[in-house]
């Protein structure tokens, strides 16, 4: 099973409907909160080449940004969600 990690701040209204497209597609995905953890701040920074959230990562694949299209395609390609789903 891929692992999707997502990278937001409590504030941020693409982050909350990046959490909300995940959940409603039955996906297993861990939060980090980069308004609170510097070193996974600069983890998103390193990994994506961007200051702000939401920032996915499915298995190595970042997607910057809250894009349902861009999110389903890596989630079915990493097998996270079926393609039938849609």
């Amino acid at each position: 099973m891929a692992e999707v990690r997502l990278y937001s701040t409590p504030s941020c209204p693409y982050c909350r409907m990046a959490k909300d497209f995940l959940t409603e597609e039955g996906v297993d995905f861990s939060v980090v909160d980069v308004s609170e953890d510097e070193k996974a701040a600069q983890e998103m920074v390193d990994k994506s080449g961007q200051l702000g959230v939401p920032v996915m990562e499915v298995d190595s694949l970042i997607i910057v940004g809250f894009d349902r299209d861009a999110y389903r395609k890596a989630l079915v390609d990493a097998g996270a969600v079926a393609k039938a789903s849609q």
